[in-house]
């Protein structure tokens, strides 16, 4: 296991509906009871990684009201530690209105709340400017600013630690994204935002080769990053580094929300890589973790833990294993 995972980011409270189907614009379409529950993407990954068996360290901001103390309890409970974790007086913490179709697609309305005034000064007072040690993985995405991000990546890589960004959500093309991305080891985006980063416009469920994905990858390896993973959903993931690209598949999993199944991805990545573990294989077990979440309503709720992506990993039928992509 890597010594020590520090995650940069967000921590939201969901408030999630599960609908027959996903409404159109201007539809009102009826669902199920509202599910309240911890989130964000950069509590979700800590969380996510904790329970994989990692000793994480969270960084971000809450609001002084209570669902910033019920955050925080949270983190507390899975054993991450909180201490650079703030609450910004007068401000709201961030909240995500998530709507899930009964297949586990979803979409994802968010308030960013304190989580939008997590600046460079304030990481800085946060982790008493010592982010990251040689041994430790940082591992970043986009629901704070741009700007505080770029800083984490920096200090993470003048320190000699991995540094690992999931750019999600959907990023806007710029000078700081452009810039964070020479700044970081290891990029982790899915199907759109890998189109999103390249200026290629996305269709969903066009018939899209992993010939295709491959030379997307290595175009977004030109953009900065050592090693590019593109999740494919279904498909499972394909990953392009140094020295080779692989494949792998997606594992048969009954899914019914995949909210938190890119979060449990990332975090196993991250952790598997910082560990040393070859692309492959990390590829494998995250791929894995994120299968696993898919099968569990809710962000933090359906995260597994170690032992169940081992028991995945080991009942995994012959063909999910990784594979070169030429």
């Amino acid at each position: 296991m890597t010594e020590r995972l520090v995650v940069v980011g967000s921590l939201n409270m969901d408030l999630s509906v599960t609908v027959p189907r996903l409404p159109a614009p201007g539809e009102t379409v009826s669902g199920a009871d509202v599910i309240r529950g911890a989130g964000g993407k950069g509590a979700n990954q800590a969380v996510a990684a904790a329970r994989l068996g990692a000793r994480v360290r969270m960084v971000g901001l809450l609001g002084d009201d209570a669902f910033g103390s019920e955050l925080r309890s949270c983190l507390a409970t899975e054993g991450v530690d909180d201490r650079a974790v703030a609450e910004l007086p007068g401000a709201a913490s961030g909240l995500a209105l998530i709507v899930v179709q009964h297949d586990g697609e979803n979409t994802i309305t968010l308030s960013p709340g304190a989580n939008h005034h997590l600046d460079t000064a304030t990481l800085a007072t946060l982790t008493d400017g010592l982010l990251a040690a040689p041994t430790d993985t940082v591992l970043l995405q986009l629901e704070v600013p741009l700007p505080t991000v770029l800083a984490a990546a920096r200090t993470a890589r003048a320190a000699g630690a991995l540094t690992v960004l999931n750019a999600a959500p959907r990023p806007e093309p710029g000078p700081l994204l452009a810039e964070l991305l020479r700044e970081v080891d290891v990029l982790v985006v899915n199907e759109t935002e890998a189109t999103g980063l390249l200026g290629i416009q996305h269709r969903p469920g066009a018939d899209t080769g992993l010939e295709t994905w491959a030379e997307r990858a290595e175009q977004l390896r030109a953009l900065g990053p050592a090693t590019v993973v593109i999740t494919l959903g279904a498909l499972g993931a394909l990953a392009a580094g140094p020295l080779h690209r692989h494949h792998q598949p997606g594992f048969p999993v009954h899914a019914v929300d995949t909210v938190g199944a890119g979060d449990a991805f990332c975090a196993q990545l991250s952790i598997a890589l910082g560990a040393g573990v070859a692309l492959p294989q990390a590829l494998r077990r995250a791929c894995a973790a994120g299968a696993r979440a898919a099968t569990r309503v809710g962000a933090q709720s359906s995260l597994p833990t170690r032992a169940e992506v081992d028991a995945l990993l080991a009942a995994a039928p012959i063909g999910t294993e990784a594979q070169h992509a030429h």
